[in-house]
């Protein structure tokens, strides 16, 4: 199982200082998301500024970008970081592609599945030098001359993996069957995982001649350390709040419908729409807490990560900031935590 974090700092002239630290600390990966900054722009950077940790977008919003964008930018990252990069997509929801970024939102599932395809395109003619050629319902793409067509990769260097995320069947199975890996929403307990998403997945890779050996299970994992009562009383409170927001939102109910909190979900709902945030985290009770997140010592935590999903993932990283500078004693001992975990396996 691999260690990763996700680069927070918003300001480009941060993160060269952020990832050499972040490497030198001993992740395994560091991905970059769409919140408040570019996810991509910091990722060159990061990969200038280190040799080895992989690089990831996790998650950059696919519609608000061609297919020829994502590929173009992609390929230049795979190159500059020789062959460390990691393409992350997701659909976010509708209100988000219509009312942030002004696209439309029609048939997700399928409109990403031509958009992975068309980045495939791209990449193999730019690789081997055969025409563009593709067509399906939202794109038609045939036009690639010389003057626009980028140098293949080094030998050595394949095609940057694209890993999309996914919650219920549909996406689910695409991610089977089109991707090289998924990316878990951090929503997400262990009965969800192998009662739902891996079947579901397990359809995607028949569908698509793939196996699960050949396929990444990444995600962010609640985690509360318990080492200093102050920081343990604010990651708790931290968790409460983000399980809570997420539990809010319909698009996650084939997880809280699994576990019976059906009732809590719709009261979360109702809360957020009259914007009673405060109120929202009291609503998770300790039964929802222990299924969603894992507790303990910084130096607990892999190993009680460990036991708790066993094969079931293969990327994880915590959902509480890595800021340099702080809890560097807990981080070490996660990060120690992990490698000897690798180095049984």
């Amino acid at each position: 199982m691999q260690f990763d974090t996700t680069l927070l700092a918003h300001s480009l002239d941060e993160i060269a200082a952020y990832t050499q630290m972040a490497e030198a600390l001993g992740f395994d990966g560091i991905w970059t998301a769409e919140t408040k900054s570019d996810p991509f722009l910091p990722l060159t950077l990061a990969a200038e500024h280190s040799t080895h940790v992989k690089l990831g977008t996790g998650i950059a919003v696919t519609f608000p970008r061609s297919p020829a964008v994502l590929a173009h930018m992609a390929w230049d990252l795979q190159r500059f970081s020789n062959g460390r990069f990691i393409l992350g997509l997701g659909t976010q929801v509708k209100a988000h592609n219509v009312l942030r970024f002004g696209v439309k939102w029609e048939k997700p599932v399928k409109k990403m599945r031509e958009t992975i395809e068309a980045i495939h395109a791209f990449w193999h003619t730019w690789q081997t030098g055969e025409p563009l050629h593709y067509a399906g319902e939202f794109f038609k793409l045939m036009l690639m001359t010389p003057f626009f067509t980028p140098e293949p990769l080094p030998e050595g260097i394949k095609p940057p993996p694209i890993y999309i995320a996914a919650i219920n069947k549909l996406m689910l199975r695409l991610a089977g069957s089109h991707c090289e890996g998924v990316h878990i929403h951090p929503l997400h307990t262990t009965a969800y995982l192998r009662e739902f998403a891996l079947p579901e997945l397990a359809v995607g890779w028949e569908k698509g001649g793939r196996q699960r050996k050949d396929f990444v299970l990444s995600t962010a994992v609640f985690a509360i350390p318990t080492d200093d009562p102050t920081y343990a009383a604010w990651a708790e409170q931290h968790v409460r709040q983000q399980i809570s927001f997420y539990m809010s939102t319909p698009a996650y109910r084939v997880i809280t419908d699994m576990h019976g909190w059906q009732d809590v979900a719709t009261q979360l709902s109702s809360a957020a729409r009259s914007g009673q945030w405060d109120q929202m985290p009291a609503m998770i009770n300790d039964e929802m807490l222990a299924e969603f997140a894992v507790t303990g010592t910084w130096a607990e935590l892999p190993a009680i990560i460990q036991t708790k999903y066993g094969d079931l993932l293969d990327r994880v990283n915590y959902y509480l900031p890595y800021i340099p500078g702080e809890n560097e004693a807990g981080w070490q001992a996660t990060i120690a935590g992990f490698k000897k975990l690798q180095a049984r396996t």
